[in-house]
């Protein structure tokens, strides 16, 4: 049997963590010895061991005993009595996420013992079936293992200076551009901020999501300034069917709109820059936002598809989203007359009847790509090809 030789240490200077640990080593119902030479410090083990619920065997004379027997309890006691273990840390494990988040686990980490009483965390996305994604784990890895710097992995120096009206037009593209980042940054920031801890890779993943747009904002913003200018021009329309994103309370529909939607044109978009802008400092900077940009569509379809499984009829509220959304802008402009004849422009290349030609083509090309990423997204999601057709034909002309 296991002997605890506490020496001269009393309980109110540590011996106790001797003895805790001591019983640590064996199973539930099983004993340890214990002694000791400080002064009363039988009395003070057994204190200890009835706060903690272990057993201490006391036979007549058990004060002058040299050791006493202590058998390990098998029910927490004290403070973590009625403590309760906050799913596991590990998501694979069965059980592990629980299907709704107690309140009061509050920031506790996932799998942690949480004493009774912790106040109550009014966290309003705690049902994980509302927002959770089995990938989100596996995104967050990717995207850390993906990240970029903007000073040392773009070269800020291969930017030659394009003809003017080319120039302007990428600068009206990127201001266009940094306002739809702008929105993108904050819904998932908003639902970032209402998510419970528990859900902790969602968390994650949404956090370096945010981080994702705010360093497009930041080289799209350096970009326009790269040979002197500022900002060009942001509509009423434009700002409309953003404040249409920002309105959304709806976890999933505001990813489907924003994720699956609307950042999958933008992948196009980036891509289409990527393609047919006319210096490499564009070029590279496109590549790499639609390389980020790729990923939080795929944690949006992920989050989706995830929920649509356990909840088909789902399908009709992100329909409805859909056309409420474009009944609500029937009445803007859309996309801005500017930014359509910017893009025009890029992919043309030059100021010249034949250069604008075959510009138009590829915008228009640029718009079906769009059109068809938008409609093989719903139709994965389970959406009839028809309805899907339909749908993808309602996204907003804002594109976002």
């Amino acid at each position: 049997m296991p002997l605890v030789d506490l020496g001269r240490l009393g309980f109110d200077a540590g011996a106790h963590l001797l003895v805790k640990h001591g019983l640590a080593a064996v199973a539930v119902g099983e004993s340890i010895r214990v002694s000791g030479q400080a002064p009363g410090w039988q009395a003070q083990l057994a204190a200890w061991c009835q706060a903690q619920g272990h057993a201490l065997q006391t036979p007549t004379g058990w004060l002058r005993q040299p050791a006493l027997l202590v058998r390990r309890g098998s029910a927490q006691a004290g403070r973590w009595r009625h403590a309760a273990v906050a799913g596991h840390s590990d998501a694979s494990q069965p059980g592990a996420v629980a299907a709704q988040a107690d309140p009061a686990w509050g920031l506790a980490a996932r799998g942690a013992a949480v004493e009774a009483g912790a106040p109550a965390f009014a966290f309003r996305l705690q049902d994980k079936a509302e927002f959770w994604s089995d990938q989100a784990g596996d995104l967050y890895a990717q995207a850390v293992a993906a990240q970029w710097n903007a000073d040392t992995d773009i070269d800020w120096d291969q930017a030659p200076e394009p003809p003017a009206v080319i120039e302007d037009a990428i600068v009206q593209v990127m201001t266009y551009m940094v306002e739809n980042e702008n929105a993108a940054l904050i819904v998932p920031a908003r639902f970032l901020g209402e998510l419970h801890p528990h859900y902790r890779e969602l968390q994650a993943a949404l956090a370096i999501q945010v981080a994702d747009e705010a360093r497009h904002i930041d080289v799209f913003t350096r970009r326009i300034r790269r040979h002197g200018r500022e900002p060009a021009l942001s509509t009423a329309g434009g700002q409309a069917s953003l404040h249409s994103l920002l309105a959304e309370k709806d976890f999933s529909v505001a990813g489907f709109l924003l994720s699956v939607l609307g950042e999958g044109s933008f992948v196009n978009l980036l891509q289409f820059l990527q393609t047919y802008a006319p210096d490499p400092l564009t070029r590279q900077i496109c590549r790499l936002a639609a390389r980020d940009e790729a990923r939080h569509v795929a944690l949006g379809m992920s989050h989706l598809l995830h929920r649509l499984k356990q909840e088909p009829d789902y399908r009709h509220r992100l329909a409805q989203a859909v056309e409420a959304r474009h009944d609500a802008l029937a009445g803007t402009s859309g996309l801005n007359e500017e930014v359509f004849d910017a893009l025009i422009l890029v992919g043309a290349g030059a100021l010249s009847a034949d250069a604008l030609a075959l510009g138009s083509q590829r915008v228009q090309q640029l718009m079906q790509d769009m059109a068809d990423g938008r409609y093989t997204k719903l139709v994965r999601l389970g959406f009839e090809r028809g309805h899907a057709q339909e749908l993808a034909s309602l996204h907003t002309r804002n594109f976002m």
